[in-house]
């Protein structure tokens, strides 16, 4: 039975997408899941085992998980190498593909960065160029939808605070098959103050102004090892790290958060426990309906 404002982890898939991701889930008391399709820090791109994946749509189904996939870290449309840019538009492409086998809601990937100051001119139009075209197919053939997730600064990145929002989703001409993803680790890390009191509502406030109501659709809640403005990603258990647990009770409670599923990226632990614990410490600080 589906809730409405799910909270679940990024889920361990080795050894078979459905018999390591749906023990895993219940054992972490998740209500919603992401996972990787591909190595996460690789261009190789596995087609998947039919079975698994069937098993895999069915048990979300059975369960009322949204699903969602993480692309591999190493998307960057803004490069100023080809070949990267190439293989991340297939690994999109192949993210997308596999998502519909499985059930997925969306595909996620970081908004990337120019890498080189004298890119920076030519990257957003860059971006535009690849992104437009698998944007238009996915509608078109009802694809999951594409959740852009801002960066935590630095190394010339095309988004990571909020205001960045606004040129990238005006390159892609606010395409309504393209979202966001929000990462409170990433956006503390890029100079959000989160833990000021008022600080979580006054960023999603702005999240919402600079990309507009319903463009926000997934959430990854991340604690911070970090200072505010770090530019380093660094995720910490939730409560234990710089943002503190009063944040994320701030942001479950903001109206824009409202139905959107939360995934934790935390550390897990030896097996699920870790995970388990932020889940448990998510829902109690969620607003009861």
């Amino acid at each position: 039975m589906r809730v409405s404002q799910p909270i679940g982890s990024h889920t361990k898939t080795s050894g078979g997408l459905a018999k390591a991701a749906l023990p895993y889930v219940d054992a972490a008391g998740s209500e919603a899941l992401q996972v990787y399709v591909s190595n996460s820090r690789g261009w190789a791109l596995p087609p998947g085992d039919p079975k698994q994946d069937t098993l895999f749509r069915d048990g979300c189904g059975e369960r009322g998980l949204p699903a969602y996939i993480h692309a591999s870290l190493l998307v960057n449309l803004g490069s100023p190498t080809e070949l990267t840019v190439q293989r991340s538009v297939e690994t999109l492409e192949h993210a997308l593909r596999r998502g519909a086998a499985i059930g997925a809601t969306a595909v996620v990937y970081h908004a990337g960065s120019s890498v080189d100051p004298a890119h920076d001119d030519k990257a957003l139009h860059q971006v535009r160029e690849a992104l437009l075209p698998l944007l238009d197919v996915a509608a078109a053939q009802g694809l999951p939808k594409v959740l852009v997730e801002p960066s935590a600064g630095g190394g010339r990145s095309l988004a990571s605070k909020m205001q960045d929002l606004g040129p990238y989703l005006a390159a892609v001409e606010h395409h309504p098959w393209l979202g966001v993803c929000f990462d409170t680790c990433h956006a503390w890390s890029a100079g959000h103050d989160l833990a000021t009191p008022g600080g979580m509502t006054e960023t999603l406030d702005t999240l919402v102004a600079t990309a507009g109501p319903g463009r926000l659709q997934l959430i990854h809640a991340n604690d911070s090892k970090d200072e505010c403005g770090s530019t380093r990603d660094r995720h910490e258990t939730i409560g234990a790290g710089r943002i503190g647990t009063a944040a994320f009770a701030e942001l479950l409670a903001h109206p824009a958060t409202a139905g959107i599923p939360v995934i934790v990226e935390t550390p897990s632990g030896k097996e699920h426990e870790g995970h388990a614990a932020d889940i448990a410490l998510l829902k109690e600080l969620r607003p009861q309906s």
